[in-house]
């Protein structure tokens, strides 16, 4: 989030704390989504019995939440190379396609 002149206020609520936070307008409905999943998250983590204060549940969760973004971001990437590869695949095959028109003629 960036800060600006047109930030507003945001209440937001993780683990039945209210927070507010100020954030640009267009930004507000991205906050918001983060929040209750920031909440989910640690309420997941409450509910598995085994981290008691608050300040751990929030460290469990965002580390989770951290895991679970750099799996997605090295799935992301992977695809992007496959991607990649099959597209410099097809380019040798046009080009040698193309090659063969051209000695043909």
């Amino acid at each position: 989030m960036t800060l600006g002149k047109s930030s507003v206020p945001v209440n937001l609520h993780i683990l039945d704390k209210e927070y507010v936070v100020a954030c640009p307008e267009e930004e507000r409905d991205t906050l918001m989504a983060s929040a209750q999943y920031l909440n989910e998250k640690v309420k997941e983590v409450r509910n598995g019995g085994k981290v008691i204060s608050t300040e751990r549940l929030l460290v469990i969760s965002a580390l989770n939440i951290i895991h679970e973004y750099l799996h997605y971001k090295q799935e992301k990437e992977q695809h992007r190379d496959t991607f990649n590869n099959e597209i410099a695949r097809l380019q040798k095959k046009i080009d040698m396609a193309l090659l063969e028109v051209n000695n043909s003629t």
